[in-house]
Formats: structure tokens, C-alpha cells, sequence
């Protein structure tokens, strides 16, 4: 049911006339995100305050209205769509690093600033934040702990939950509660802030979060090794992590996205390799030759056909362009693109890349192999029509498949993108009965109304 005019008269009184949107036009651009799922909210509210996020969630629950958290709509299961309409919360306008403690190797941010935008300014100290999505240029924090989000760097440095030290939580209640602190080490009472995490905005708003922050590396060594197969590229990575070696970054790109990426931004990539893997280390500058050479020679004896390094910054930068571009240049190849996430063991990767080739030769469909091959987390790249139905039924068989294979192999379903509405029907090939009545127990407990972000993962 549409939310009244008296609710959009009492959200421009707690927000302001201009960071409230109810017309149709406006209402459609927050009506998806990078995923399949579409659905326009009643209206957009752009908070600035926590106090302003308390008195929308008063409200919302007076009157029973949905509200869903939004960051950049960059995710890609749907966390943000508001399959309810109600009310969405965008948090664009609440973008400040408010403090930066070198000594203590925390930041203090709101939810809507950008990713890069935080890299850029700990940069000045000499500091980074290592969580590092391929949408980094883009997606905000808040989004990011909202997904326990991962990328490239995850690998050696782990995911956005290892680097999230205290949050600020409006409750669905329109309560406010601090979890965690400014300390590593807090063993006080149960880990809110972990439940929290990954918990895609169906617990609680985030509305401060406190950060960890890790010192710069001194250098890092960027390199392309390149394959005649991809099961050989599989079997590499794991003799690399075998060797001791923990690479700052460890990608993998099969054929059909190698050309792609070649194609969009013309960086040398060559279009007949089988397929590649963008290895990165860091640390001591003194260290990294010899990490150098011995992937060199591991890569040789695996049966790499060649290793190139990366010898000036330009060239670092045009091989991180092609990987973090890759996903866009991939659609260019059909109308409608499904990525899909799921995570094996690494020791699985070889049998995981062979399945999907045969998943895709099954249902006539391309699909592209896209890994965070160090952590053994793929993001297969379905490519079709979503206008024709047929084509749209044989991606659902796919995406089945892929999840089937992987939890067959060990993984799981989801790796870093989160269940959100595109998984929720398959929730229950990973998890059993009483583990999803636990999941709905949580959700009850936080939100008995079932009014923040409702049809997510079990709501």
C-alpha cells in the first residue's frame, strides 16, 4: 500500500523539503541496483543526522511503513530494492570522514562516504583501509559493512568484517545503540557489531561506523601470468599459497573476459590466452624480488605459457583497469548480465572453472569466469537476453547449477555479495530448517514488525 501525503508532509518536516523525493521520475532511479530485482519505493529520504534517521524509523513504525538502507545501489543481490515499496533511506548526503587516529589505526565515517574517497584521504597518512571492491570508486562504507564486502586484497589482508571495529546503530525501533569501540581487542558481552555485519540492512541503519586501518606496504611487485588452460591457472594458485607465498591479490580472468577487457580499454592483454592471473605482492621493498622470481618459476613449472611484470605504475594501472573494468566491458556482449558469487575451497578451484563450462555449453549461454582465485571466490558472468523468457528461465537453471556445484565442492553460496532477494529461494541448499528458524528468530527479535528492509534473505 502507497505511503500517504500526511507521511511524505511529516518526512519533509524531519529531513527538509529538498531531501525528500515522492515523483514518479525521481522514484525510478532508486528502483534497482546492480542486480536483476526492480521495484520503486513510495519515497527517497536523504538523512544528514543520525537524530533525523531515529524520528524516519519513529515514524515508520507508527506507521508500519518498510524502509530500506541505500548506499550507492551498486550491490548485486538486490539489498537494496525496495521489494516493498515503503520508504527508501539513501544515505548520499551523509558521506563524512570525521576522524582519522594514526596513532590508533581507526577511522571514524558515516555510511554514505565512498569507498575510494576514504583510500584517497588515508593516503596522506600513509594508511590504507584494505577491503577494496571492484566498485570501490563508487560504492560507500556503508554498503560495503552492510555486505561484509571483499575484493582483490582480501586474500592476505580478509574482509570488511575483520576492519570493523565499533558501529552506531538506529534500531527498527528508531532506538539508537553503540556496538564494539575503538579497540582491537573488546570481548564484552556478545559481538553485536559481527551480527550486524553482512546483515544487509535488516537489522539495523548504520549510522557511524569505526574503521581499522593498516600502515601503507612499502612497495608491491604487480604481475600477468598467462595460460593455455584454465585448469592449469587453477592448479597455479594453489601452488603459489602452497610455496608460503601470500599474494596481496590473486585474480583470475578466463578467455572470454580476457577479450572483453582487451577490447574496452586496449591495455596489451593477449586475446588468445586461455586464460590469466593477476598477482600482486606488497611489503618490504627488499622482499618482493625474490616473491618475484619464485612465482616465476612456480608459474613455469605449473605450466604458465608466460609471466610478465609490471615495471612502471602506468603498467600496474592499466592491468588493475582491465580487471576492475571487466565486468561492465562483459555486458557489452548481450543485453541483460547476471554476476554471480559463490566460494569453494581453493584446492576446488580447477573442478569449479571446468563445471561452469560445462553448465555453460549445457544451456548454450556464455558464461565468463571471473575469480578471486586466492580465496577461491568466483563471480561466474552469465550473458543473455533477459527480455526473452526462455533465455531468462535457461539463467535461473544456471545460476541453480553454479550453486549446487559449488556447495558440492564445500563452498557456499554466497562469498561477498550477500543473499539479499535474488538468493533467497535457495537459502535452504546451504542452510537446514532449525539453522533459518534461528536467522528468523534474530530478525523478529530486532525488527518484530518486519519493517527494515523486508523480503531479504529469510524476511
Amino acid at each position: 500500500m502507497p505511503i500517504s501525503t500526511s507521511v511524505i508532509t511529516q518526512l519533509r518536516r524531519i529531513v527538509g523539503q529538498e531531501n525528500v523525493l515522492s515523483e514518479d521520475a525521481d522514484l525510478f532511479l532508486y528502483a534497482y541496483d546492480a542486480s536483476f530485482p526492480e521495484h520503486r519505493p513510495d519515497a527517497v529520504v536523504f538523512p544528514r543526522t543520525t537524530e533525523a534517521v531515529s524520528q524516519v524509523m519513529a515514524l515508520a513504525c507508527e506507521e508500519r511503513t518498510p524502509v530500506v538502507p541505500r548506499g550507492a545501489g551498486t550491490g548485486l543481490s538486490g539489498g537494496s530494492v525496495p521489494m516493498q515499496g515503503g520508504i527508501t533511506l539513501c544515505f548520499s548526503k551523509m558521506n563524512r570522514l570525521t576522524a582519522v587516529d594514526p596513532d590508533n589505526l581507526t577511522a571514524t565515517v558515516e555510511p554514505g562516504l565512498i569507498n575510494a574517497h576514504l583510500q584517497a584521504a588515508l593516503a596522506r597518512y600513509s594508511l590504507f583501509y584494505p577491503p577494496d571492491p571492484a566498485s570501490m570508486k563508487v560504492c560507500t562504507l556503508g554498503g560495503n559493512i552492510a555486505e561484509d564486502a571483499g575484493g582483490p586484497k582480501c586474500f592476505k589482508y580478509g574482509v570488511t568484517k575483520n576492519y570493523t571495529l565499533g558501529l552506531e546503530v538506529v534500531l527498527p525501533n528508531s532506538e539508537v545503540i553503540h556496538t564494539g569501540g575503538t579497540v582491537v581487542k573488546n570481548t564484552t558481552g556478545y559481538d553485536l557489531t559481527r551480527l550486524f555485519i553482512g546483515s544487509e540492512g535488516t537489522l539495523g541503519v548504520f549510522t557511524q561506523m569505526v574503521l581499522r586501518l593498516m600502515p601503507l606496504p612499502e612497495a608491491r611487485r604487480t604481475m600477468l601470468a598467462l595460460f593455455d588452460s584454465l585448469e592449469t591457472a587453477g592448479n597455479t594458485v594453489g601452488a603459489i599459497v602452497s610455496a608460503g607465498i601470500i599474494p596481496s591479490a590473486l585474480e583470475m580472468m578466463d578467455n572470454l573476459l580476457i577479450r572483453c577487457a582487451e577490447d574496452f580499454v586496449h591495455v596489451g592483454l593477449p586475446r588468445d590466452a586461455a586464460a590469466l592471473l593477476l598477482i600482486e605482492v606488497d611489503g618490504p621493498d627488499a622482499a618482493l624480488d625474490a616473491q618475484v622470481e619464485r612465482i616465476r618459476e612456480i608459474s613455469a613449472r605449473e605450466g604458465a605459457r608466460e609471466l610478465r611484470v609490471a615495471t612502471t605504475a602506468a603498467e600496474t594501472d592499466a592491468l588493475w583497469l582491465a580487471r576492475r573494468t571487466v565486468i561492465g566491458a562483459a555486458g557489452r556482449l548481450r543485453p541483460s548480465l547476471i554476476l554471480q558469487d559463490v566460494t569453494v575451497p581453493r584446492s576446488a578451484l580447477p573442478t569449479m572453472t571446468a563445471r561452469i563450462g560445462e553448465i555453460s555449453r549445457q544451456y548454450d549461454l556464455p558464461i565468463g569466469v571471473l575469480a578471486h582465485a586466492g580465496d577461491g571466490n568466483l563471480h561466474p558472468i552469465i550473458l543473455f537476453d533477459g527480455r526473452q523468457p526462455e533465455q531468462l528461465q535457461r539463467e535461473h537453471n544456471i545460476e541453480r547449477e553454479i550453486i549446487t556445484a559449488a556447495l558440492e565442492l564445500g563452498g557456499t553460496l554466497t562469498g561477498e555479495h550477500g543473499v539479499g532477494a535474488s538468493k533467497r529461494d535457495y537459502l535452504g541448499m546451504q542452510l537446514n530448517a532449525q539453522e533459518i528458524a534461528i536467522h528468523r528468530g534474530l530478525k523478529a527479535l530486532f525488527d518484530p514488525q518486519n519493517i527494515l528492509n523486508p523480503a531479504k534473505i529469510v524476511g
